[in-house]
């Protein structure tokens, strides 16, 4: 799929933002229209390294998704796999770039996947850029509205995780 973009200013910290992106336990906070059976990969939900797993309506099936790249406030990149047998390699790259003005933020996200084989490449071009495009326009509206509120998200834990608050 080639490359699909969607983009908002919000009117918060950056570095605020930045916080709601890394965590992965809130993601579902401003993407479950289009995201469904969120689940964490680790227990630590949030940095480099934290991984969820979840069933992604415009790109058939489910998907995998790590954080390897965290340039904080600006950059977050996350890579996974999905589709058939899981061998659909994909790139989410969210980027924050200040606007002018006392606190705010521009977010840009991109998505993309790279399959290699012909039957992926075909299942691939059939999925729906133009929905995908809609749904991530709509999630970067979700997330303004949360963190313009800036109200703490709902948040997924994984089974047999800690449930005590830290001390």
């Amino acid at each position: 799929m080639r490359p699909v973009s969607a983009r908002i200013s919000i009117d918060a910290p950056r570095e605020q933002v930045f916080e709601l992106l890394l965590d992965l336990s809130a993601r579902p906070a401003f993407t479950d229209h289009f995201a469904h059976h969120f689940q964490l990969l680790r227990e630590q939900p949030s940095g480099v390294g934290a991984g969820a797993r979840f069933k992604a309506r415009d790109v058939g099936g489910w998907l995998d998704s790590v954080i390897v790249e965290s340039d904080p406030p600006h950059r977050l990149v996350e890579r996974g796999r999905g589709g058939r047998l899981n061998r659909v390699p994909n790139v989410t790259e969210w980027v924050l770039t200040e606007t002018p003005g006392p606190s705010g933020c521009e977010v840009e996200v991109t998505f993309w996947t790279e399959p290699s084989q012909p039957f992926d490449r075909l299942r691939d071009a059939l999925n729906s850029e133009r929905r995908l495009g809609r749904d991530l326009r709509r999630a970067l509206e979700r997330l303004r509205e949360l963190a313009e509120s800036g109200e703490a998200p709902e948040r997924v834990v994984i089974a047999g995780g800690d449930r005590l608050a830290p001390i």
